[in-house]
């Protein structure tokens, strides 16, 4: 007989998410604390139950399916589970006993829409499962609540992780296992349980089922058993260990991380949210240089287009166009900005001269448009690309916020590796990234996101290469 795989949680959190008697439980807090493991290995619980049935959700099939997500995660896990079986065309995993015959069933599927949610009516789902909360709508996660019933035997039951998000309904849910003032959750609500009754799409808590029976008259049997059990366990990464010593760089990840999405992936922050001075600081900068440093090995100048002048009734967004270069020592300068309001006209007139200006000072300059989405967008890019012709330049679609964008850029200006050229631009350019993201206008902090995005793609010329 081979060796028997044994499967089981971390002590802590971990534990407790696996032990909890709570009809519901949400796991999480931080991002790298094993909640997608206890969510798989959740599911393992029952397998020997006949009849009994799991469905774990994504929000979309890409984050089931893509590399190192759910499915091969739990492929991971399963694949050495006596009488596991694996069903890749219907994302199902079943388990069988002894004698060959199927005893339970654990499904992955992905609701990325409200109006898919119709595709569950009629469905017996015993545990449901939701691999980041947050992700889902009040309204999906509380459709798919009527679909956790089951005759197995297992009393019904839902488990979820997820990651903070303070514009979430899950913010509000949980709110009382979370520090008001701190947005960090209350180490000693971790795991306790609370009851809800949710009526006319509202819902109200108590500390007991028996408090909530008396509130609202729940007196007869199906009235009484309205009420659902939840409790919220909060984890970070260092209560997994096993990550740690698998892959000690993780936690030095998420520490480099910017200040926002540090406060939430690391330190389980429910509160943070983007606000003036959270990404650029004047006085994070390294120096202002009045000479311009002879090692810069990468030149990008990045533009953020505009194409109306400024009126006296309007007062449009801004054109501009950042020069940004990355040096051998590693650290970063922004040497030129440009930051108009201008006619459509003008707006090439002034980027084909600059690139011509670049060029004859800097020797290679790589230039980097956007290129908005649809037809229209991809004939505007292949015009200026046109138009621009002997010049190196790409054009580049944007994806995600502004606020997404920026916070690789951000990591780095925070840890002081950013210098800027003095200029009549400084005041001006710092004034908006400073205020980034409250500011009306954020033409240059895109552009600066931007052009650092195309410098770290590693596709950019080194212009020392050119040197004979």
């Amino acid at each position: 007989m081979g060796d028997m795989r044994v499967l089981r949680p971390q002590s802590g959190p971990q534990e407790m998410f696996l032990s909890s008697p709570a009809d519901i439980v949400i796991y999480g807090g931080a991002a790298g604390g094993g909640k997608t493991y206890g969510l798989l290995l959740s599911a393992l619980r029952y397998k020997n139950v006949p009849g009994f049935g799991c469905t774990i959700f994504r929000r979309n099939y890409n984050q089931i399916f893509s590399e190192g997500g759910l499915w091969d995660e739990a492929r991971d896990m399963y694949q050495g589970v006596r009488g596991a079986g694996q069903n890749l065309s219907r994302s199902r995993w079943v388990f069988r006993d002894r004698r060959g015959r199927i005893t339970s069933k654990v499904t992955f599927a992905h609701i990325e829409r409200d109006d898919n949610l119709s595709n569950w009516q009629g469905a017996q789902i015993c545990e449901i499962g939701f691999d980041e909360l947050t992700h889902f709508s009040e309204k999906a996660f509380f459709y798919m609540l009527s679909r956790n019933r089951s005759k197995c035997g297992v009393k019904p039951f839902v488990r979820a992780t997820c990651n903070p998000d303070v514009d979430s309904w899950v913010a509000k849910f949980i709110e009382w296992w979370i520090d008001p003032e701190t947005g960090y959750p209350i180490p000693e609500r971790s795991g306790k349980i609370r009851w809800f009754v949710r009526l006319e799409e509202v819902v109200h808590w108590g500390d007991t089922r028996e408090e909530l029976w008396e509130r609202f008259n729940l007196v007869t049997p199906e009235d009484r058993a309205s009420p659902k059990s939840v409790t919220f366990i909060m984890s970070s990464v260092y209560d997994n260990q096993e990550l740690l010593k698998v892959n000690p760089g993780y936690l030095a990840n998420l520490k480099a991380l910017p200040l926002i999405e540090r406060e939430r992936l690391l330190h389980g922050n429910w509160k943070i949210k983007a606000a003036a001075g959270l990404y650029f600081k004047r006085t994070q900068i390294g120096d202002i240089l009045n000479v311009l440093p002879a090692d810069v090995i990468q030149w990008v100048r990045c533009w953020d287009l505009a194409a109306t002048e400024k009126t006296e009734t309007g007062d449009p967004a801004f054109t501009s166009g950042v020069l940004m270069g990355k040096r051998r020592n590693g650290r970063y300068i922004i040497a030129d900005v440009i930051n108009k309001q201008m006619s459509a006209a003008d707006v090439r007139a002034t980027i084909k001269h600059t690139a011509q200006q670049d060029l004859a000072k800097y020797k290679r300059v790589r230039v980097r448009l956007p290129k908005d989405p649809g037809q229209a967008g991809k004939e505007q890019a292949e015009s200026y690309i046109k138009f621009l012709s002997g010049f190196d330049v790409v054009a580049v679609a944007e994806t995600g916020s502004k606020e997404a964008r920026a916070e690789p850029m951000a990591a780095q200006w925070q840890a002081g590796n950013f210098d800027i050229l003095y200029g009549a631009w400084n005041d001006m350019y710092l004034d908006q990234l400073e205020n980034f993201p409250e500011s009306k206008f954020k033409d240059m902090v895109d552009a600066s996101a931007n052009g650092f995005a195309e410098i770290e793609a590693k596709n950019i010329f080194d212009v020392t290469k050119l040197i004979t």
